[in-house]
């Protein structure tokens, strides 16, 4: 049996001219554009001490985070799987900004799996954090820059989908469950699989009215208009929940006003990244696309 010893790991890519001078030009474009926007760029280290790299980063990511021993004191290291920790503990730890602060970085990654099956395990990242303002106008100036970046790419026909952390945050606290079973509900949630929901609601794990509201919440996606389900559904349960979804109605009403051409969606099962974002979740999609193009919170 023959072996080809210059074979890549399976998801490891890399690139020869002209992508590879394509894909340079495309970063400096990316890079102008948020200079422009007023955000300063940062260079998160490719390594990291695992106890530093997966602070309140959650169990996904640390699956995803390839790790190993540092030969000069024993201690665990991990390689980055996703610059946007790395970004917060710059901003908390190095840099100490007082009030609102922007940031850039555009930088590969790797991961132990792809997100999709047959895509990249090292990607590269490309990321806007604006840290220090909890106004809303915040949330719509990151949405309004991922617009303009997918535009700038050659993507104009781009559609937002929107959620919010909180409401599954809080339906899990008000759940009569064990601890253990969140990250097992969690799973069950993002599959949006009715059936497990029943299983665990038939087999004791979770109470017949949290079962109510994780189905119902399953079933929240569509158009802006699902707001209103919502609100009957959810509203009185958690003055968080009802916080939230009065926030996402601020937020379809300035995109609507702003961004009239960009169709919007709102899934409230949708929780990719919610270990470590506190309040509205967008991503971004493109038709024909089965996956995500940005994503943010």
């Amino acid at each position: 049996m023959q072996s080809n010893r210059w074979l890549l790991p399976e998801g490891v890519q890399e690139m020869v001219p002209p992508e590879s001078w394509r894909l340079e030009a495309a970063r400096r474009q990316l890079l102008d554009l948020y200079w422009r926007w007023g955000y300063d760029l940062i260079r998160p280290p490719l390594i990291e001490y695992l106890d530093s790299l997966l602070t309140g980063a959650g169990h996904e990511l640390d699956l995803q985070t390839f790790k190993l021993t540092d030969q000069l004191n024993g201690r665990m290291m991990g390689v980055r799987s996703d610059m946007t920790t790395q970004a917060t503990r710059i901003d908390a730890h190095r840099l100490q900004a007082v009030g609102p602060a922007r940031y850039c970085y555009i930088g590969s990654i790797l991961r132990t799996r792809p997100e999709e099956p047959g895509g990249s395990r090292s990607p590269l990242q490309v990321g806007a954090e604006k840290f220090g303002d909890a106004h809303i106008d915040s949330d719509l100036e990151i949405v309004s820059l991922m617009l303009e970046t997918l535009t700038l790419m050659g993507i104009d026909n781009a559609c937002l989908d929107l959620g919010h952390v909180a409401i599954y945050r809080r339906l899990v606290a008000h759940a009569d469950m064990p601890a253990d079973l969140e990250p097992q509900l969690f799973d069950v949630i993002q599959r949006k699989s009715r059936p497990d929901l029943d299983s665990m609601a038939a087999a004791g794990r979770i109470d017949a009215q949290s079962h109510t509201r994780f189905q119902q919440l399953i079933e929240l996606n569509g158009e802006p208009g699902v707001l209103a389900q919502a609100r009957d559904a959810l509203a009185g349960i958690d003055a968080e929940i009802d916080a939230a979804l009065e926030r996402l109605g601020e937020m379809i009403d300035l995109l609507a006003t702003h961004y009239p051409q960009v169709p919007l969606f709102l899934d409230l099962a949708e929780l990719r990244g919610y270990r470590y974002k506190t309040g509205l979740l967008y991503a971004a999609f493109a038709p024909g696309l089965g996956r995500e193009l940005a994503r943010g919170g």
